[in-house]
This record gives C-alpha cells, structure tokens and sequence, in this order.
C-alpha cells in the first residue's frame, strides 16, 4: 500500500528539499500524507482543469513541479482560482504535491533532463550550490560540433517551441560548448560566457539580456513552459522506479499560458 508520504519521500530523496531555494514552497501543499494512492497525474502547473482531470482519472495526488501555493493565504473563499483548486481538491480528497527548486537544482534535475534530450556529454552543474558540486542550477557540458541554424532548429523541433527567440548578433557558427538551465536562467548568461560556452539555453530572457551578452553567446529562449515540461518525465521515472505498480499519467489537460500568433 502506497501513501502521499511514500511518494513524497522518494520524490525528497532524490531532489531534497533543502534544496530548494528561500523564497520556494515545495513539498505537501494539500492532502493527509497517509491517504493511500490510487492513482497520479504529473503537470508542470496545477489548473482547475487539471484536477478535474484527475478526479476523473481516478487519481487521488497531483505531483508538479511549480507549486500550487507559493505565497501564502489569508484566506480561503474561492475568490480565485489558487483557493478554488484548493477547496475542491480536499473536496474530493486529491493530494497536491510540488517538488520546485529542489528539483532545478537536484542532480539529474531539470537541467541535466534537458541536456540529456540534447546529447550533451560531460556535464556538471553551472552554479554550483556551496560546499556541493554536484547539485545547482544549470548544466555545462559538450555537444557534438552543430551548425548554429540546425542547433536552433533541433531546439524548436525537440521542446517543440513555437517560436524561438534567439540573439541574432552571435558570432558563433558552430555550437560545441553549450549550457542550459530550465525555468528564468538569465541571470547565468555571464557564468556560461564565463564557462567558454558557444550557447546557453534557458527561458524568460529579456531584451536587455539579448543586446547585453548576444555578441559574446548564442542565446536560446525557448521558453519557461517548454524547458521545464520535461519535469513530468523525472517524476515518473522517480516514481516507477520505487513503486513500479504505481498507476501514473502526464496530464492531457496541460497548456502553455502563454499564446503566439
């Protein structure tokens, strides 16, 4: 018999939750951690339609990796949809789990989840936490020698971006040094110039951002959704590795907030 807290230890003890940052609110956010598990659906964001979705899919425990309550609440009406999820999920007795920043900075998390899907070899972590090299946010590693245009387009093709924004005014030809960082990563576009990265790819990149550092690297926005969908897939492999009878289902209820025309 598996319970919430069976989960969420396996889920801790890969990504842990010290981990995460000061400002974050992984962990438990609904749900009696000994209710036993019938079933889980795995999303990036937690939506109204998303729990409908698992009340139907006879899933009692949402796990994402973006928490549903990340600041707190004073109260609980229903006036938006945060508290509406909230009430319905302990309406219908469905567990909500997140794993955040503990997970962006785990080793194998978000990061080295994208540079897998790339082909990168010989990663380490970009920003290291103190005193631990092995976890951080960000990865740095090698690819295999890639024209700029078809590295772009690899990148469109496998995160399936629907329009990729990058700097135009990179010099780079040849993309052989790359690093990568899920979510908001910005702020280590220095630390990969730094690093002798041809590239980094991350998400919410600013313009200043591109005309700041776009002579010295190539830089990939593919988006914040899009890097960190893959999020879904280290819950499930976590999860099947420890409870392999674990019935588990990726959302299908899951969308980009964000539209492009």
């Amino acid at each position: 018999m598996t319970r919430v807290r069976d989960i969420a230890k396996v889920i801790e003890t890969y990504a842990p939750k010290a981990l995460q940052e000061d400002y974050d609110n992984a962990g438990l956010q609904v749900g009696d951690p000994d209710m036993e598990v019938s079933g889980l659906l795995l999303c990036l964001d937690v939506t109204e339609e998303i729990l409908r979705e698992a009340v139907e899919r006879s899933c009692n425990m949402i796990i994402s990796h973006h928490p549903l309550i990340f600041r707190g609440l004073k109260n609980i009406t229903g006036d938006n949809a945060i508290q509406r999820i909230v009430i319905e999920a302990i309406r219908n007795n469905v567990a909500i789990y997140a794993a955040h920043t503990n997970l962006d900075a785990a080793h194998e998390g978000i990061s080295f989840e994208i540079g897998h899907i790339l082909g990168m070899k010989d990663m380490r972590v970009l920003d290291p936490k103190p005193g631990d090299l092995s976890a951080g946010i960000g990865v740095i590693g090698n690819l295999n020698p890639t024209p700029k245009l078809e590295f772009l387009r690899k990148l469109k093709e496998k995160f399936n971006v629907k329009a990729l924004r990058y700097s135009t005014h990179s010099p780079m030809l040849v993309i052989k040094r790359l690093a990568v960082c899920g979510g908001a990563g910005a702020y280590l576009i220095r630390k990969a110039i730094e690093e002798g990265a041809d590239a980094i790819v991350t998400g919410d990149v600013k313009y200043h951002d591109f005309a700041s550092f776009g002579d010295d690297i190539l830089i990939a926005d593919i988006g914040h959704y899009e890097s960190e969908m893959c999020s879904r897939k280290i819950f499930s492999r976590i999860i099947r590795d420890s409870f392999p009878d674990s019935v588990v289902y990726f959302s299908e209820k899951e969308s980009c907030p964000i539209g492009v025309i």
